[in-house]
């Protein structure tokens, strides 16, 4: 089976030609790395049998150093279909952490929040709780805190890059329409699933509208969108950071933990921990002027 062992530099470019040497090395791999951005992230493609040998082996020659290793096969590397959370993923924020703040209950939520990402508590019951905290909630604080959004480095090019060459896009989140369809507008994502915030009277509930979006409801929803598309599994590639995120990430044909809570990191199959979302697109073999302008 031909293999792509893709090394993406963080903080440690000036690291990479080295390390991508030692590597190579390690693996008796003969051919040279195929630099998809020099000094920052390069390919080693060669024919190998136990993908998951050949990234503990890589592994073990990085050590700490923040350089990112995905191993995968090399045929039908660039995906049809990007499903991505939203929250911590797509963009830095936790929203309801956000409005937490601002109502100066901030670490009370957070802690939830954490607890939750960290499948440490149901997701269910941790979103309820939390939203129930935010009853009479002034619709003008959402806004506020929409404010606050900060995109993730390179959301945007990841979204614009797969859609000109044509893949279909999603955001997947356990947040909020009210901040999910912003984002989704501003990048440019073909769907959006989303839990609903019940508001009367320009004021919160502090409850959620049914359905809830769940884990399974992302893992369902991956699945539909590539039946629906006429995509194979193994031509989805999918990205969250949280515990409700893992069904659909172990459904992708490229499910990606992004800078992921430990629970997470534990048993996602790859990680990106260093580097933005452009190394999704150096995942898929693109090299750093194939990206979108």
């Amino acid at each position: 089976m031909r293999i792509a062992l893709t090394l993406i530099a963080g903080t440690a470019g000036s690291e990479l030609p080295r390390l991508a040497a030692a590597v190579a090395a390690a693996l008796t791999i003969e051919a040279d790395p195929v630099w998809l951005a020099p000094g920052e992230a390069c390919d080693l493609v060669f024919d190998a049998l136990n993908p998951g040998a050949i990234a503990a082996t890589a592994r073990r020659v990085v050590g700490d150093t923040a350089v990112d290793i995905l191993v995968q096969p090399a045929a039908e590397r660039r995906k049809r279909l990007l499903a991505a959370d939203l929250e911590s993923t797509i963009i830095e924020n936790e929203m309801l952490d956000e409005l937490g703040g601002i109502l100066g209950i901030g670490p009370r939520i957070a802690e939830i929040t954490r607890r939750a990402m960290n499948a440490e508590i149901d997701f269910v019951a941790a979103l309820e709780a939390r939203v129930a905290l935010l009853a009479g909630l002034d619709t003008s604080v959402i806004d506020q805190a929409a404010e606050r959004i900060r995109l993730t480095p390179g959301a945007r090019l990841l979204v614009r890059t797969m859609r000109r060459d044509g893949a279909a896009t999603a955001l997947v989140t356990g947040g909020f329409t009210v901040f999910a369809d912003r984002i989704a507008a501003e990048l440019g994502f073909g769907r959006v699933i989303a839990n609903r915030l019940e508001i009367v009277d320009d004021r919160a509930t502090g409850r959620v509208l049914l359905p809830i979006v769940t884990a399974e409801t992302k893992r369902e929803t991956l699945l539909a969108l590539a039946a629906e598309h006429s995509i194979p599994l193994t031509q989805t590639v999918a990205v969250g950071d949280g515990a409700n995120d893992l069904p659909m990430l172990a459904a992708a044909g490229l499910g990606v933990a992004f800078r992921a809570k430990p629970a997470v990191a534990a048993v996602a199959r790859w990680r990106l921990d260093h580097a933005d979302l452009t190394g999704l697109l150096y995942a898929q073999g693109y090299r750093k002027e194939e990206f979108a302008a």
